[in-house]
């Protein structure tokens, strides 16, 4: 029997980045993957780790609340962060949170840093998505390949990134015997 994944966002690249980890992950299951447009309950733009983190653990929260039936629940949320104080260089990643019936995982994705051209648009009060579509002369490039593929050319697009991310995630459900059952999961 099918096992339901839901993802806190309807962005394409986020499913496509779900979908990757987990057939990756478990290729012998058999996956219905939905996703469900909630709440981040950050800002718009989140600017440290703790609020990215906090954002991903409140789309899975608030995927569950809409889906309860499902297996998993999955939020990813993408954020930046101040390199060194020296520079204000910003470096872009994201947080991936899987919660299951018994168990939880959340893992960070590689970062990479933004070219000052964007980081400027940023500091203004964008968020990177819109940033990126000014410099590079794009429309809504998020739900694509993400600046990461705009950046490389898309060698790296944002669902891959985000997708390394998802399969780390999925440890806890990978090694059980390592990771017990988290209580009021």
């Amino acid at each position: 029997m099918a096992e339901i994944v839901v993802i806190g966002s309807e962005n394409p690249s986020k499913l496509q980045a779900v979908q990757l980890g987990f057939r990756a992950v478990f290729p012998e299951r058999e996956f219905i993957f939905l996703t469900a447009e909630v709440s981040s309950d950050v800002t718009n733009q989140p600017m440290s780790d703790a609020e990215t983190l906090k954002g991903a653990r409140n789309r899975a929260a608030n995927a569950r609340q809409i889906c309860p039936q499902a297996n998993y629940w999955v939020g990813l949320e993408g954020g930046l962060s101040t390199l060194n104080e020296a520079d204000h260089s910003l470096t872009a990643y994201s947080w991936v949170a899987i919660l299951g019936k018994q168990r939880q995982g959340f893992a960070r994705s590689a970062s990479y840093l933004l070219p000052e051209k964007v980081a400027v648009l940023i500091r203004g009060g964008m968020e990177q998505g819109e940033a990126d579509d000014i410099v590079f002369g794009q429309e809504n490039s998020k739900h694509t390949s993400g600046g990461v593929g705009l950046l490389t050319n898309d060698l790296i697009t944002r669902a891959e990134l985000y997708a390394m991310a998802v399969k780390l995630a999925l440890i806890p459900f990978i090694q059980q015997a390592l990771y017990p059952v988290t209580p009021g999961n």
